[in-house]
Parts: C-alpha cells; sequence; structure tokens
C-alpha cells in the first residue's frame, strides 16, 4: 500500500510544498503532477469540477508520486464521502469557524468506530495501490485533513479549533480573512496590513501550541520560501490557472499587442485568481 508522504513530512516538522488546481482537466492534473510538488489540491469549492471530473483527475496523478487532495465546496459528511471514495489523499475543509466544525470534519473523513464515513464502493483503494481491506485498515493513518481558518471568527477561536484531535494541518486563506475583518478584497498574499500579520500569526502559534502543521496561500516561489521561513509548512504556490494567465499576459505585454475591451473586461473578472 502506498503512503502519503505529504501527511508524515508534515507530521514530522518539515515543509510541503504544491499548488492549487482551478481547472476541470485530468490532463493538466497529469502534467502537473510530473513537476515534483509533493501534493496537489483539486479545488471544487470555488470551479466547476464535478465528482467524476474529479475522479479522472486523481486517477490521472496516479502515475506520479504527488498526492491527490481536494479543497470540497463545504463541510458536509456527503462532500467528504464522495471526495474519499473517488480517491482523496487528503481533504482541505473550508470556512472552520468552531471547534464544534472541526469535530464534524474529522468525523467525517474517518470510518466507524472513529468517526462516522459511510462503506461503501469506490476507487479509494486503487489510489493507494491496495487491497480495499488495506485501506479500510490503515486510511486512519493514510488520510490528511487540513482545516481552513479564513475568517476572523476561525481566527478567535484557534485554539479550540486546533486542540480537536484529528487535524492534521491549518491552511489560512489571506483573502477570505482579510474580507471579513473588513479590509478589503485581493489583499497581497504576503501583505504587510498589521490587522492580518496579527492575524495569521496568532494562528501559527496556536498551530504550534498544539502539534498542528501551519499552513498559507502563497504567491509564488518568493512567498513559499518567506513563509517556510516564518515557520509555515503547508505551503500553496498559487494555482495552474494563475501561472497559465500571468505568463500569457506577460508574453502579450511583450509583444505590445493591442488588448481588445473584452480581454480587458475578463482581466477585470479574472483578478483575484490570477492573485490567488
Amino acid at each position: 500500500m502506498r503512503v502519503n508522504h505529504a501527511k508524515r513530512r508534515l507530521a514530522a516538522g518539515e515543509p510541503s510544498v504544491g499548488t492549487w488546481l482551478a481547472l476541470p482537466s485530468p490532463e493538466i492534473a497529469e502534467y502537473a503532477g510530473t513537476l515534483g510538488f509533493d501534493w496537489l489540491v483539486v479545488d471544487t469549492e470555488h470551479n466547476p469540477i464535478d465528482i467524476r471530473t474529479l475522479a479522472q483527475m486523481f486517477t490521472a496523478m496516479a502515475g506520479s508520486s504527488v498526492a491527490p487532495m481536494v479543497r470540497i465546496p463545504w463541510n458536509s459528511a456527503e462532500n467528504f464521502k464522495r471526495v474519499l471514495d473517488a480517491g482523496a489523499w487528503g481533504v482541505v475543509v473550508p470556512m472552520v469557524n468552531s471547534r464544534a466544525e472541526a469535530e464534524q470534519a474529522v468525523s467525517a473523513l474517518r470510518y466507524p468506530p472513529h468517526g462516522t464515513r459511510s462503506v461503501g464502493g469506490g476507487r479509494y483503494a486503487m489510489s493507494y495501490s491496495a487491497s480495499a481491506e488495506q485501506y479500510y485498515r490503515h486510511s486512519l493513518d493514510e488520510l490528511l485533513l487540513v482545516v481552513q481558518i479564513e475568517h476572523i471568527d476561525g481566527v478567535e477561536h484557534a485554539d479550540e479549533i486546533l486542540s480537536v484531535p484529528g487535524v492534521d494541518a491549518c491552511f489560512i486563506g489571506p483573502n477570505d480573512l482579510a474580507a471579513s475583518m473588513g479590509i478589503g478584497l485581493g489583499v497581497p498574499l504576503e501583505g504587510e496590513h498589521p490587522r492580518i500579520v496579527e492575524a495569521i500569526e496568532h494562528i501559527r502559534q496556536a498551530c504550534s501550541r498544539h502539534g498542528v502543521a501551519p499552513g498559507i496561500h502563497c504567491s509564488g516561489a518568493a512567498g513559499v520560501k518567506l513563509r517556510i521561513s516564518q515557520g509555515f509548512q503547508f505551503c500553496a504556490m498559487g494555482s495552474e490557472l494563475g501561472y497559465m494567465l500571468r505568463g500569457l499576459q506577460a508574453d502579450l505585454a511583450q509583444l505590445d499587442w493591442k488588448v481588445s475591451e473584452a480581454a480587458r473586461i475578463v482581466d477585470d473578472v479574472q483578478g483575484a485568481t490570477v492573485r490567488y
């Protein structure tokens, strides 16, 4: 049975780097899987990726050593059940603001008697190159649970959330956090707004107190290096969509190409994605 190297690295106190996949494409998942990331998170929260496409993206990653992960749309048992049965090695849970919500996530990830996950068919065992019996016996050791603290309510309850047994890592979403604090939208991911800096450090210290790997979204390689130097471990380096758009925009700018009004509108709409 394959082991979840990303979970082991985090448990050992080491950094682990991955990126977000926003496009519903098994081909992109396969290409990205060859690049050397520890993990890839398919973002089904904010993107039109259905469960069948998600399973195909996980299948496309299987030929590489990357850990297939997913951010679910919301903290519900149905979402956990479907993505885990599709072969996810880890689940990122958005907007966890209380201890009860963290406990709910832990329970949904685990089979009885440790939790409430339903037992049924799926490609989960194939994802680990294992038999169903092996998967049932070892899933507790291999599945990675990442809760997102991305709201001021979560910051204020960080110790309660992160003290829940079974929470492996915490992921900070600076944009949603800033919005919840009334600071605005589209803040720089490594920005220096004092309230954001204070909130991020508060969460990181709470992670340290409870043995949870701290994580955060980063704008690129420089951002990842900065955050690792600050003690963060689970570091997301942008998204494949952001890198694609920035690369295309940069080359178009070198051509001094006349940008159409339609392109300007798309650029405005995609602004948050490019920063993300």
